[in-house]
């Protein structure tokens, strides 16, 4: 007779699919109903709100009108520009004064010089105010609709920190609870009515939906802040990159979910998680720093859109900057769904050959051998 293994029928099992059903909802459950998950996921959105409304109502906040003293001829030319408080006084004396006794920041009285103007100041004179009064030059934009660089590289920040923490918290969670039930002999329990790959899909299921939902939930807290300040570039700009990063995400996830549990499976004890999973998250993080640094490279960014690891986070960016034709993040999304259904065929392997298995840590080798 052979040895019973995690994959071995039994009888009085539990259909496949009520079983996965079953798994999920217990993952589900458990986080939703842990105080410290809901705690930091409301901390985590609060934080995004006030990020993306501070981003655009904070320079006004900041950014105090520069104080010039003038006289009332030249008043009415000086109150048409922004950025100046103008205060109207009696004479270039008492705009002199105004200055140097610091209630105005500088003054403006006729002169003698080109612009016929004279701008009076303490110690120096207020940048903006120079430029206000100088003679722009002809100017001809070549690309007016090009993106800024410094918002482009906050923007592939924004999508690489999100993609990069939600993976990484998720899937530890599910190593996690895998290695916690190998520990305490649950697994073994589980396993006489519920087949090893129904825990897998549970644990993964579960999971990707409480990444999906945290994912959906930070989209929406994003658009409501672009809402409430009426930003375009939130409401237009960003509306499709991030329709098609949370449809990345939710394919992504799932595949890097089964390689965690799979990973997990290989080690007995807590202590030996951070090892087995560590080429898991290198990964996730080196795609997640080269998109932040060819952010501004289209051949680079290209190039990443069809790696099924750093596709969610580089499509999205093609996606904002427009530098994909229309078929391109489809065919980047189908690479991401063949890749991540071959992923949990072999997570499902080696998770089902390392369930059972205590002691010393198993390779990933020996486990598809076994």
């Amino acid at each position: 007779m052979t040895a019973p293994t995690a994959s071995a029928p039994r009888r009085g099992r539990t259909p496949f699919a009520q079983a996965v059903g079953i798994v999920a909802e217990r993952e589900i459950v458990t986080k939703v109903r842990s105080k410290s998950y809901l705690i930091s996921t409301a901390i985590l959105l609060a934080l995004i709100l006030a990020a993306v409304i501070f981003s655009s109502v904070g320079p006004e906040l900041f950014d105090q009108d520069t104080r010039v003293a003038t006289t009332a001829e030249l008043a009415s030319t000086l109150q048409g520009l922004d950025g100046l408080a103008v205060e109207t006084l009696q004479g270039a004396d008492a705009v002199r004064q105004a200055v140097l006794d610091g209630t105005a920041d500088a003054g403006v009285v006729p002169g003698d010089g080109p612009s016929g103007l004279t701008v009076l100041a303490d110690r120096e004179a207020p940048s903006d105010l120079l430029q206000l009064l100088s003679v722009a030059p002809a100017l001809e934009l070549l690309d007016p609709n090009a993106p800024d660089p410094m918002l482009t590289y906050f923007i592939g920040l924004a999508f690489g920190v999100v993609f990069f923490s939600s993976a990484i918290t998720f899937g530890q969670t599910i190593a996690q609870s895998v290695v916690e039930e190998k520990q305490s002999r649950i697994v073994e329990i589980m396993l006489a009515t519920v087949s090893a790959r129904a825990i897998l899909a549970g644990k993964v299921l579960g999971n990707s939906v409480l990444a999906f939902a945290q994912i959906i939930l930070i989209a929406a807290v994003v658009l409501l802040g672009g809402a409430i300040t009426g930003s375009q570039l939130l409401l237009d700009g960003l509306g499709m990159p991030i329709v098609w990063f949370v449809l990345l995400f939710t394919v992504g996830f799932v595949m890097l979910a089964a390689l965690y549990a799979a990973a997990a499976a290989l080690v007995s004890r807590a202590e030996d998680l951070g090892t087995a999973t560590s080429p898991i998250m290198m990964l996730v993080m080196i795609p997640y720093f080269l998109v932040i640094m060819f952010n501004n490279n289209p051949l680079a960014l290209q190039i990443m859109s069809y790696v099924p690891f750093s596709a969610p986070v580089a499509v999205p960016m093609r996606v904002y900057l427009q530098t994909q034709q229309w078929w391109e993040p489809l065919l980047s999304l189908a690479v991401l769904v063949v890749f991540t259904v071959l992923v949990i065929g072999f997570a499902a392997r080696v998770y089902e050959r390392s369930l059972l298995k205590t002691g010393a840590a198993v390779k990933w080798k020996d486990a598809l051998k076994a």
